[in-house]
């Protein structure tokens, strides 16, 4: 992906990958790596889930709707908040609208991370439900830049679990919000600087957890183009155990 655009601080380019792992018999999760539009997104449809696949179709592809005309070059981050929180909200209904009336769908529901670049700004803006996470790589730093909704982590922040003991937590991939509920609730949004090189990662849960912090640190820490990255993250969780789908999106700002 390079966003196109006169006068901008950045150049993005971005590329996706999604792969059905080793222990899963479909692939529930989806992506959106849309360049003319200035957004990309994971999704990972709930797992044991009537169509978990639909649910994460339909979120994906509601923002690309929504985002088809591009926002403008000119927005700022309040402004772009609100329409990526106003598009959750959008998919939140899509979902349950298709559930409501195809009962194989019903009880269906998906998480959703994405991000989108400003133009005369060096920011951007991620919106996220569920525990598909967004990461920031930048000069050998990786810094998670949302926050799980899974019960394991209301207990660490808590104080009653540690976050190795809620990464082996039997119940780990709990859920506390999804798209696909009447109780979903809105969306975090969460803004970002940017800097040139810095690269931001999207990756559905079924990279992090075959993979910890450490390893996406080593792994991201090589300069390959985006689209081996990419394949190099899903060989190593695949290698690891292939538990789960596995999605990544990688997005980088480069210097115009």
């Amino acid at each position: 992906m390079v966003v196109p655009g006169t006068g901008r601080m950045f150049d993005w380019h971005a590329h996706g990958v999604t792969d059905r792992g080793l222990q899963r018999r479909r692939n529930e999760d989806a992506l959106l790596v849309a360049p003319a539009s200035r957004i990309c997104a994971v999704a990972d449809g709930m797992g044991g889930h009537a169509a978990g696949d639909v649910a994460s179709r339909l979120a994906v592809e509601t923002l690309e709707a929504a985002f088809q005309r591009p926002p403008s070059p000119r927005i700022r981050v309040p402004a772009l908040s609100r329409r990526l929180h106003d598009v959750f909200e959008a998919a939140n209904r899509a979902i349950l609208e298709h559930a409501a009336t195809n009962r194989q769908c019903y009880g269906m529901g998906t998480t959703m991370t994405a991000l989108s670049p400003l133009v005369i700004e060096p920011r951007c803006v991620i919106a996220h439900i569920g525990d598909s996470r967004a990461y920031r790589f930048r000069r050998g730093e990786l810094v998670q830049l949302t926050r799980d909704h899974t019960w394991v982590q209301t207990q660490v922040d808590s104080g009653i679990l540690t976050p190795l003991q809620a990464r082996h937590h039997k119940l780990s991939s709990m859920l506390t919000r999804v798209l696909g509920t009447h109780e979903a609730g809105p969306a975090d949004i969460v803004e970002s600087d940017v800097e040139s090189g810095d690269l931001f990662l999207l990756c559905s849960d079924g990279v992090t957890t075959m993979l910890d912090d450490a390893d996406l640190r080593l792994l991201l820490d090589v300069a390959l183009p985006l689209d081996q990255l990419a394949a190099a993250l899903v060989a190593e969780a695949n290698r690891r155990g292939g538990a789960d789908n596995i999605t990544v999106v990688l997005a980088q700002a480069s210097a115009a």
